[in-house]
């Protein structure tokens, strides 16, 4: 007989299953090809999501997106395409021309139709193009009023409108583009902001939801219900849904621009920070909104340099800026210090007055009475804010909540062991102890809770970090850091 392996000799051959950017591309043709369109587009958004610069990739995508209607979407892709991954890819102008066709903007429509047939006059759509250029020079001729056609002329007209706080004129206007073109979703979102600030909030609140019905994820949409809720003070709103979009990380930089500005606009400086600077650091060429929203952000995050540096851009493109910078309002007798401390407290997140009132214990003004009892006249009314600043500011330790006394050593650890930068690693903590203050947590396990908070907050900042790491950072075992792991994923969500 022959040798043979025994159990011990013998070796499993273990093949990995990797999912990547290939992987979802074939699952999406395979659902395109028994059209299942829904499924085919999530599967290559995945693949896109994995290997963005694949230009097949990409207008597989794109095509999937036109047969379902969303043609505006469709023609970001195809954008991205012909101007960053691959401009010989000539098919793009073709599908572009149906795209404007099907939205009604017929010279778009036939500018890109003869593009495709100047770069490729013998290429595979030629026959096609040249049919549909038939059929837009008909439509051309059916219309009493190039004007009337022009929806960009109509929707630069409708901003204006609205700049200049024109609502009556903007709604009116709107009205009429969102009839003609049903699926022009920013006329959609305009129409909405133009209720909103004329004073109609339902109207304005019932346009929002019917787009996100329709075109689910809708950035504009999603941010504009953000600003309602933050105009209405509604706090808990604004909280829940800054917390939402706190996770979304746009591609185009349009989106990343809208995500800044709105931030900032309420009020939540540190995420208005990372994509307004980061537009800044790639060199986005923007308007003085821009660099206003850019300044008040890098300001109020204690960046004061950069904030006058950007505000010299503002005034040089819009002069009449002149007097309302973010530092103009800080009072020119209170100490830059405590200015940055004091920003804190006008914000409408309880987590980050929290946070605002642990600076205070920190600075050299912890001692001053007098502004410690100024601080508490200016907080809110609110149990936590109440027990934090009889703790923080009163200095009555021996009167506090256990949970109170408790929190401020768990954050004492957090700043012992990080930089003072990871501002927001401090207010994810604060945000546990508002959202559990309804239990009866004491939060007694201070390392615990410090290596759980850690662990979290670096996992959705999107670095690599392990259990095991933040185990032995905080000198805990690993069986108790997967524990409070769970209580800490559980208060943020």
């Amino acid at each position: 007989m022959g040798k043979q392996l025994g159990p011990k000799q013998r070796k499993t051959k273990i093949i990995p299953f990797i999912r990547n950017g290939e992987y979802y591309f074939k699952k999406g043709m395979q659902a395109y090809q028994h059209r299942d369109l829904y499924k085919a587009k999530k599967y290559f958004e995945r693949a896109v999501q994995y290997d963005g610069n694949d230009a097949t990739c990409v207008l597989q995508l794109a095509s999937v997106l036109a047969e379902l209607g969303e043609y505006q979407a469709s023609n970001q892709w195809l954008f991205k395409i012909v101007h960053e991954l691959d401009e010989t890819m000539h098919e793009c102008f073709y599908f572009l021309a149906n795209n404007f066709a099907h939205l009604g903007l017929f010279r778009e429509a036939m500018k890109y139709a003869e593009m495709y047939l100047a770069h490729d006059p013998d290429g595979y759509f030629a026959e096609d193009t040249e049919d549909l250029m038939e059929l837009l020079k008909i439509d051309q001729e059916d219309e009493n009023s190039d004007e009337q056609d022009d929806l960009i002329t109509l929707q630069e007209r409708a901003r204006f409108l609205l700049e200049k706080e024109k609502f009556p004129e903007a709604i009116h206007l709107l009205e009429t583009i969102v009839a003609n073109y049903p699926e022009f979703w920013s006329a959609h979102n305009n129409l909405a902001l133009a209720y909103f600030y004329n004073g109609n909030v339902q109207k304005a609140q019932e346009i929002i939801e019917q787009v996100l019905e329709r075109n689910p994820g809708n950035l504009h949409a999603l941010c504009n219900r953000l600003v309602f809720y933050y105009y209405l003070r509604d706090e808990r709103q604004v909280k829940r849904l800054s917390d939402q979009l706190a996770c979304v990380h746009p591609f185009f930089i349009e989106h990343r621009y809208k995500l800044g500005a709105t931030f900032a606009l309420v009020g939540r400086f540190d995420l208005a920070f990372k994509w307004l600077y980061h537009l800044y650091k790639i060199r986005y060429d923007g308007d003085d909104a821009f660099y206003y929203w850019l300044a008040y952000a890098a300001y109020y995050t204690g960046r004061e340099e950069l904030a006058k540096n950007v505000w010299e851009k503002v005034i040089e493109a819009n002069p009449n800026k002149r007097g309302e910078e973010p530092w103009a309002f800080s009072g020119p007798s209170v100490d830059p210090e405590l200015q940055k401390i004091i920003r804190w407290f006008d914000r409408t997140n309880i987590a980050e007055m929290l946070y605002g009132l642990y600076l205070f214990s920190e600075s050299p003004y912890k001692n001053d009475p007098a502004v410690s009892i100024a601080i508490r006249r200016y907080l809110a009314d609110h149990p936590l804010l109440s027990q934090f600043a009889d703790y923080f500011l009163l200095r009555e330790a021996e009167k506090s909540p256990s949970h109170i006394v408790n929190s401020h050593i768990i954050i004492n650890e957090l700043s012992a062991k990080n930089d003072w930068a990871d501002e927001s690693m401090y207010i994810a903590w604060f945000s546990v102890v508002v959202n559990a203050f309804s239990t009866n947590e004491r939060f007694s396990n201070h390392s615990a809770w410090s290596a759980a908070l850690e662990y979290v907050w670096r996992q959705r900042q999107g670095q690599r970090v392990t259990q095991k790491s933040m185990a032995d950072k905080y000198h805990v075992s690993l069986s108790t850091v997967k524990k409070y792991i769970k209580k800490v994923k559980e208060l943020l969500s």
